[in-house]
């Protein structure tokens, strides 16, 4: 099997055994989900960055003690979250400021985007981004946090209940308030955001 086909639990215990190149894999496989859960978070891309290298850095201070008795997402979002959380509590002055790094306008992949090519296209998706970016700040914190592990971090129910330490009703209620605001935020263009989650949330 080749190095790439490998599952992510496979790929940690092989770095744990030394195998410098599945954690090469590893951060490339996940670099851009954590970093966007950070930075939809605190809106600070300095703050981002420092937090972004602090999850890596943990995870390779970890890596001989890791165990796959969970999937490896919900390992790494927990470290992602555990840090974030320390943050919280290090400054709770944190603003919730813009940033325009146009490379993290990353639209959530559920927000058709027609006409992709065309300038006018690319201008209303760039304003549509920014716009969710700002809805998604705007959410209280423990719904943006339940929306952000299953867009970004691709996490269950069951795992965001398990990570955050509240029971599965609570994260439907806070991911489906979550989308309701973040529908009524971008007037209805965000209509089939909550498609993927529809059959889970019932």
């Amino acid at each position: 099997m080749s190095v790439s086909a490998r599952s992510d639990e496979e790929l940690m215990l092989a770095y744990a055994g030394g195998d410098a190149a599945a954690f090469d894999l590893l951060y490339a496989r996940h670099k851009g989900g954590v970093y966007r859960y950070l930075l939809r978070h605190c809106r600070q891309s300095a703050i981002a960055d420092e937090l972004f290298q602090d999850v890596w850095s943990n995870l390779i201070r970890a890596r001989e003690s890791y165990a796959p008795t969970a999937k490896f997402t919900t390992w790494l979002y927990r470290l992602a979250h555990n840090r974030w959380v320390d943050q919280i509590r290090a400054d709770s002055h944190l603003s919730l400021v813009s940033a325009d790094d146009e490379a993290q306008a990353n639209v959530v992949a559920a927000i058709p985007a027609p006409r992709a090519d065309e300038p006018q296209s690319r201008a209303e998706n760039r304003e549509l981004a920014e716009r969710l970016r700002a809805a998604i700040a705007s959410l209280p914190p423990a719904q943006r946090d339940a929306f952000l592990l299953q867009q970004e971090g691709a996490l269950s129910l069951a795992e965001i209940a398990e990570l955050t330490g509240v029971g599965m009703e609570t994260v439907k209620s806070r991911i489906r308030y979550a989308l309701g605001k973040l529908k009524r935020e971008l007037r209805g263009e965000a209509r089939d955001l909550d498609d993927p989650l529809r059959e889970e949330l019932g």
